[in-house]
C-alpha cells in the first residue's frame, strides 16, 4: 500500500455530539480539490467515558481509522505522540482538539503549502461558532442545542465557508489573519520535522494539556530553518462541549503557565515569526479580513498605524 501525502491526526475526548461533524468536514466530498488517497485521518480517542461510535466514523471513508488509548491520562500528549507514530503522511498535521471543524481546503492547501519550503510549519486561525468567544457566549445562554440550530441554519454540508458566517475569532487568533496566532488548532510539520521536535512534549500533565499546544507551536515557528506560513481563508471552528479551557467560565491560565516555566524555565512568549500568506478568500471571510485590518491599524498593537 503506498504512503499517503499526507495525514491528519484528530484527537477525541468525550465528543459524541462533536467528533462526527469534525470527521465529517475533513472527509469527502466536504474537502476539496483533494483525492481520498492522498490522505489518511486518524483518530485517536484519549479514554473517553461516553465512547463515539468508531463504525459510523470509519463508514465516512476508507481514509479513516480509529484507535484508543488504553489507561489513558488527563492530558492528551501520549494520545498526540501515539498518532505522530501511527501516521504514514510525509506532511503530518494535529488538531488537537476533534471538537473543531475545518474548512473546505483547509488539508488541500496545507498541501499547496508544503511545497514552499523545505521546512514547512503551517498552521490555521482558530474560530468559536456563535456570537461571542464561547468563554463569555455560554454566560448568555449559548450552549449545544443553540448551536445545533446555528449550524442546521446555514447548511454548512453544502458549502462549508458558511461556517465564518456564524462564527467569531477566538481569543488565540484576536489579532487577525495578517499575524501569528498565540497557537493553531491545526498544524502540519513534515514527518521529519516532527521528530525532530520529539512531538509533544510529555511533561505536560494538566488536564487538556495545559500549554502544550502553545509550547509545540512556538518551538515549531522558533525553528531557523523553518518557515511559517499561514493558511489564508482556512481555518477551524470550535464547537461548544465542555472543554477544560475553551468552555470554562474560570481561566486555568496560572496553572498551566505555571507547569509551563517549571518544564521550559522561563514565562511562555507569543512567537514573532513573520508568516508567509497562502489561500483564497471565500466570501464568507471577508468580514473576518476587514476586522483584522482594522485590527492591525489600531494603536497599540506594534503594527501599521
Amino acid at each position: 500500500m503506498s504512503s499517503p501525502k499526507l495525514s491528519i491526526i484528530v484527537i477525541s475526548y468525550n465528543m459524541a455530539r462533536e467528533l462526527p461533524r469534525t470527521i465529517r468536514s475533513l472527509a469527502l466530498p466536504f474537502q476539496r480539490d483533494i483525492g481520498e488517497e492522498d490522505y489518511e485521518i486518524i483518530i485517536v480517542d484519549n479514554g473517553s467515558t461516553q465512547p463515539f461510535d468508531h463504525e459510523q466514523l470509519r463508514q465516512l471513508g476508507a481514509n479513516i481509522s480509529t484507535h484508543t488509548v488504553p489507561d489513558a491520562s488527563p492530558s492528551p500528549v501520549e494520545a498526540i505522540n501515539r498518532g505522530l507514530a501511527l501516521a504514514r503522511g510525509e506532511l503530518v498535521g494535529v488538531m488537537i482538539d476533534g471538537a473543531r471543524m475545518a474548512s473546505p481546503r483547509l488539508l488541500a492547501t496545507a498541501l499547496e503549502a508544503a511545497r514552499l519550503h523545505p521546512r514547512p510549519v503551517i498552521g490555521t486561525l482558530a474560530f468559536h461558532l456563535g456570537p461571542d468567544v464561547q468563554r463569555r457566549s455560554m454566560l448568555s445562554g449559548y450552549c449545544q442545542e443553540v448551536e445545533d440550530q446555528l449550524l442546521a441554519s446555514v447548511d454548512w454540508v453544502t458549502d462549508g465557508y458558511r461556517l465564518f458566517s456564524i462564527s467569531v475569532f477566538a481569543a488565540s487568533s484576536a489579532d487577525g489573519w495578517f499575524s501569528v496566532p498565540a497557537e493553531t488548532s491545526a498544524l502540519f510539520l513534515t514527518r521529519e520535522h516532527w521528530e525532530r521536535l520529539g512531538g509533544y512534549e510529555p511533561g505536560f500533565v494538566a488536564p487538556g494539556g495545559g500549554l502544550v499546544n502553545l509550547d509545540t507551536w512556538a518551538r515549531a515557528c522558533a525553528d531557523p530553518t523553518g518557515q511559517v506560513i499561514l493558511l489564508l481563508g482556512e481555518a477551524t471552528f470550535h464547537q461548544v462541549h465542555g472543554g477544560i479551557v475553551t468552555n470554562s467560565s474560570e481561566s486555568k491560565w496560572k496553572t498551566f503557565h505555571e507547569e509551563y516555566v517549571r518544564i521550559r524555565g522561563h514565562a511562555y512568549v507569543k512567537p514573532q515569526a513573520t508568516p508567509l500568506l497562502l489561500g483564497r478568500l471565500p466570501a464568507a471571510a471577508l468580514p473576518s479580513m476587514q476586522r483584522s485590518v482594522e485590527r492591525q491599524m489600531q494603536p497599540g498593537t506594534g503594527k501599521a498605524q
